[in-house]
């Protein structure tokens, strides 16, 4: 395999999507070697059809606003590949959705799951529908719409859809009622359920403190202790707020959070009550971090910016979106004293960025392996699920921190460099993907 020129074929086949390209070069070019020394994987062409999903499925979704006016959205769901088990992946709501930014999405899932060392293929799916100032009832209807053409293809041994952006516990409940009602069965087809019908303790956490987990393991490589450790943090939903919440549990102080508009600067490390206040903020009512100042005059709200040039840290963990974080955001933080980064978003760090990590010898962890917890919680959600039986919330912390534990292991085995160095990119990618490469080659050519 040569990358260039699987990169400029899919290029080629599949044009105008970058986030797509970004993703397949990243992973390839990290595997390129160990992938070379398995002739028998070439002779069956098998990083092309690894690259490729297994099926998108591409539709309209009319609904009907509360005015009586009939709208409509795009929507799709990428199966991508289901080699080691059923796919597995979020549904995103935002108006930035597009089939590029879904089969980025897809094909990191693959791997992520592979790692979390549990039996989970990967998928993604989403709308351009954005639920910001929709109406209960409007979201409602939209999501039945959504699942009245995707229930078919997806159940507990076939897709299982989750969260993302856009898509909270309401957002589940109501495609989880609607495909329900359509398959006339209750399983586990969807994880992030609601406590009282098949959910799991720790799911809305386990993003963010998946996250936190992992950057302890990468920190105890070098003997590092976080507390009292400054950490910037990027978002305020449900990853960023949670990683928040157990950084400061574990002693550190959160210097920043931000928002779609901008960003709060805390230079000393928010206060429980302030990270209190946030919390309530943006779980509860949907207000903005703009607004934070008015009660906590104290802190800097920043219009328009990300946190990475306007605070000094020792930790960064960009939590919001794609891309957030440029190769100048990186310069920023280098010079800043940063001496490690995890990834609590999917690809937050362009590659410029994730360059300048590797390059600096500093702790890098990429999004497919610092934010596995998730997913790897959603598959312990699915095994609550084929039990009929629901853990305590100790339990599944429990079991959250030994996946995440794995997951660094599996990392340092395929990442550690002559040097000593460990690169995290290279571990994550070789790791998950020799796991799939060997169950597509057990299962002949499909």
């Amino acid at each position: 395999m040569k990358t260039k020129e699987v990169l400029a074929d899919l290029k080629s086949r599949f044009p105008n999507e970058p986030e797509y390209h970004q993703a397949v070069e990243e992973v390839l070019t990290s595997i390129e070697d160990v992938y070379n020394q398995h002739p028998e994987f070439e002779r069956v062409n098998l990083i092309e059809r690894l690259c490729m999903p297994d099926r998108v499925f591409m539709f309209r979704v009319s609904w009907v606003d509360d005015k009586g006016r009939v709208r409509n959205n795009m929507a799709y769901r990428v199966q991508h590949n289901n080699a080691i088990g059923p796919y597995k992946g979020g549904i995103r709501f935002h108006s930035s959705v597009n089939l590029s930014i879904l089969k980025f999405l897809a094909f990191e899932q693959t791997f992520k799951n592979s790692l979390t060392t549990l039996a989970m293929g990967g998928a993604k799916g989403g709308s351009d529908f954005s639920p910001k100032g929709k109406s209960d009832m409007e979201i409602m209807r939209f999501c039945q719409a959504y699942i009245a053409e995707l229930w078919r293809h997806i159940g507990a041994d076939t897709d299982v859809p989750a969260g993302d952006i856009g898509v909270g516990a309401r957002e589940v409940g109501y495609m989880y009622g609607y495909y329900k009602k359509m398959a006339r069965e209750f399983t586990g087809t969807f994880t992030g359920k609601g406590l009282t019908f098949g959910g799991s303790l720790i799911r809305p956490e386990a993003t963010g403190y998946g996250n936190c987990y992992f950057l302890l393991n990468m920190l105890a490589t070098r003997g590092i202790d976080i507390r009292g450790k400054r950490v910037a943090i990027s978002g305020s939903g449900n990853v960023a707020n949670f990683t928040a919440q157990k950084i400061i549990e574990l002693g550190a102080k959160v210097v920043s959070m931000s928002d779609s508009q901008g960003c709060i600067i805390a230079p000393d490390g928010l206060t429980k009550e302030q990270f209190d206040y946030i919390f309530e903020l943006k779980t509860y009512w949907r207000g903005r971090l703009s607004e934070v100042t008015d009660k906590f005059p104290e802190l800097e709200y920043h219009a328009g910016q990300r946190p990475w040039k306007l605070v000094k840290c020792d930790i960064a963990m960009p939590s919001a979106t794609q891309n957030e974080l440029d190769g100048d955001d990186a310069d920023a933080l280098l010079a800043g004293g940063c001496i490690a980064v995890s990834e609590g978003a999917n690809m937050p760090s362009t590659p410029e960025a994730v360059h300048k990590f590797v390059g600096a010898r500093i702790l890098y962890a990429p999004g497919k392996a610092a934010n596995a917890g998730g997913v790897a919680t959603s598959g312990l959600e699915m095994a609550q699920n084929s039990q009929k039986l629901s853990w305590s919330a100790a339990e599944v912390d429990s079991k959250l921190r030994d996946i995440m534990k794995a997951i660094h292991e599996q990392c340092v085995e395929y990442g550690r460099q002559d040097d000593g160095y460990i690169n995290y990119v290279r571990g994550a990618n070789v790791a998950g993907f020799m796991k799939v490469a060997e169950a597509m080659m057990a299962q002949g050519v499909l």
